[in-house]
């Protein structure tokens, strides 16, 4: 069964995809989803969150263990696991900053901590899904990143060098060592890295909605908040069919269109595509010599990244990275054809094993891209009012980061994560449009280039001085 989800390009799709469901997978992997009413009429309450991705349920849970006896709301302008949180391919990165060489690059004075900090969460996150019960097919099975090119090679041993200087295990593999671990005849090296976690996104979400629920949190679904205001001692946040008053507020909608004015330039949708296969046979993931539950990513500025699900599907997602015009962000523009015919073409050529393969699923995602490659995080209307942002395509776990720094903020104390220099200070902001438009497709013109010929143009080397990146 084919969604009815209107696709926004006319090119045609081979016959793999006859079947296909235009549609996340994961949410079909919940039997039961938590199901919430939308919120009618005038509610009080304590801290009120906007938005049940990742961030604001984590924000949530981790609000109940900070204050017991909080009456704490949130609000989600869909059903859970509709919007960016459950499209992510569900890499749980050890980083806190876009991986260990941006923040070598961009932080140097502080890379040991933000190095730290990331292993630590995602150390912690593991801890809190065995805490609290939730089945979110967690698991640590590494990284294996791959390169194609002779430039990308140097890239890896470049990234292996930085990684043993900051003490992170890795393995730089040659051709014949990569040739035990995947079978494809396009590259040429590779760096794994044995921690590395993934999830199932949806099971994730459901998850913590649930320990949210069991904990007298209140979620309300399709309740979209329009605006925010302060009003005295409080913060009204309207919706279609009431409004809430809370003392306190965190926004996490990422993606969305930020409600507070002041983040629109700082962040941009960034759509990202991704396929995925029916089940594959013991045969088939033999002959591409994948027996490994890790997952792959290539080290290319347009790359792919690709894992198995636990009934052994290959999710294969990325390479193109679209922006459209006036930071459009339409349920409309989440398939697109085109993405989906190059993501098939591409993985064919690296895995011509697999052929005879069809298409299960197919879908796209958005991704709140920062200038700087990570989330910043804030507080407005004097304190009363945090929020979390730029994730660039590394939220699964950095959100839950997020979440803990926002309410540090909103406490007023200062740890050691409000006190760093990448999360307190804001990234350059977008140009607005129409030359929002020309620079991000310049930029990506260039960064194709780059993968061509490993040569960095003079915009992209401008940009790398003034602490400007783009990419997801």
């Amino acid at each position: 069964m084919v969604s009815s989800v209107r696709i926004t390009e006319m090119t045609q799709l081979s016959y793999r995809f006859d079947q296909t469901i235009f549609a996340p997978y994961w949410p079909g992997t919940i039997a039961a989803p938590p199901t919430n009413v939308p919120q009618n009429g005038e509610l009080h309450c304590d801290i009120g969150i906007v938005g049940a991705g990742f961030t604001g349920l984590w924000a949530a849970l981790k609000a109940r263990e900070r204050y017991p006896f909080a009456r704490i709301v949130v609000l989600e302008g869909r059903k859970l696991a509709q919007a960016a949180s459950g499209r992510t391919g569900g890499f749980a990165a050890p980083s806190i900053s876009h991986g260990v060489m941006n923040a070598v690059t961009r932080w140097p004075d502080e890379a040991d901590k933000l190095i730290r900090l990331g292993r630590e969460n995602l150390d912690q996150m593991e801890e809190d899904i065995a805490t609290y019960r939730i089945d979110a097919e967690f698991e640590r099975t590494g990284k294996l990143n791959i390169a194609r090119t002779p430039w990308e090679v140097e890239g890896l041993s470049a990234m292996a060098d930085g990684y043993k200087k900051y003490g992170i295990e890795c393995t730089l593999l040659g051709h014949e060592e990569l040739g035990e671990r995947l079978t494809t005849p396009l590259y040429a090296a590779g760096l794994f890295e044995p921690n590395y976690a993934y999830v199932n996104p949806a099971k994730l979400i459901s998850g913590l909605a649930k320990c949210c629920l069991e904990r007298d949190i209140q979620i309300f679904e399709n309740t979209r908040v329009s605006t925010l205001k302060q009003s005295a001692d409080r913060v009204r946040l309207s919706t279609e069919f009431g409004q809430v008053l809370a003392g306190k507020v965190i926004l996490a909608t990422n993606a969305d269109l930020p409600l507070l004015r002041r983040l629109r330039s700082r962040i941009v949708p960034i759509f990202d595509y991704t396929i995925m296969t029916e089940p594959l046979s013991h045969e088939h993931l033999a002959a591409i010599g994948w027996q490994g539950r890790y997952g792959v990513a290539d080290s290319g500025n347009q790359f792919h990244y690709a894992r198995r699900t636990a009934d052994n599907r290959l999710l294969w997602g990325g390479y193109d990275a679209v922006y459209y015009s006036g930071s459009k962000r339409d349920d409309a523009l989440l398939n697109r054809n085109g993405s989906y015919a190059r993501l098939e073409q591409n993985l064919l050529s690296t895995f011509p094993q697999l052929a005879s393969v069809k298409f299960s699923h197919a879908w796209g995602g958005i991704i709140d891209t920062s200038a700087r490659l990570t989330h910043f995080v804030g507080t407005a209307m004097g304190g009363r009012v945090a929020y979390a942002a730029g994730f660039t395509g590394q939220g699964v776990t950095a959100t839950r980061f997020a979440a803990l720094s926002m309410l540090d903020l909103l406490d007023g104390v200062q740890t050691e994560r409000t006190t760093l220099r990448m999360t307190r200070s804001w990234p350059v902001p977008f140009p607005p449009e129409p030359l929002r438009n020309l620079a991000i497709r310049w930029a990506q013109a260039d960064l194709a280039k780059e993968d061509r010929s490993g040569k960095r143009s003079f915009l992209l080397r401008a940009m790398d001085r003034i602490g400007i990146g783009f990419g997801s």
